[in-house]
């Protein structure tokens, strides 16, 4: 099963962050958390890794939505977009699918609140070039 909505780039990391961070915003999204997996890694583990970060985006409003209709789906916000180097020397940026991940709650408002997110994922995606 495919769980991302994703994208290669023929760009590098530091734009690929740009773009992504940009795309989204133009979808009404929020970032309001970021790891940058590619430090913690080095300062916890001491671990050498590809340029790596994961970026909390929310869309307020449909945040609401979700969390009106289903108290707990906050367990599962913000939506996930990451950002990484990729092997073929550009970069990819991926987001999971809403539809997917809310997939084993069994409640069909959720899951027109979770299509109207993915509509807004795969047009902030679909945007970077």
């Amino acid at each position: 099963m495919r769980y991302a909505i994703s994208r290669k780039l023929d760009c590098g990391y530091d734009e690929a962050v740009m773009k992504a961070r940009a795309a989204f915003g133009q979808e009404g999204f929020g970032i309001i958390s970021e790891v940058d997996v590619t430090e913690l890694l080095k300062r916890k583990l001491g671990k050498n890794f590809r340029k790596y970060i994961i970026l909390g985006a929310c869309s307020l409003e449909t945040a609401y939505k979700a969390l009106t209709i289903e108290a707990d789906i906050g367990l599962m916000l913000p939506c996930n977009v990451i950002v990484y180097e990729n092997d073929e020397g550009g970069s990819t940026i991926a987001a999971i699918d809403p539809v997917i991940s809310l997939s084993m709650v069994e409640n069909p408002a959720l899951g027109l609140v979770a299509k109207e997110v993915r509509e807004k994922i795969e047009r902030a995606i679909g945007s970077v070039s």
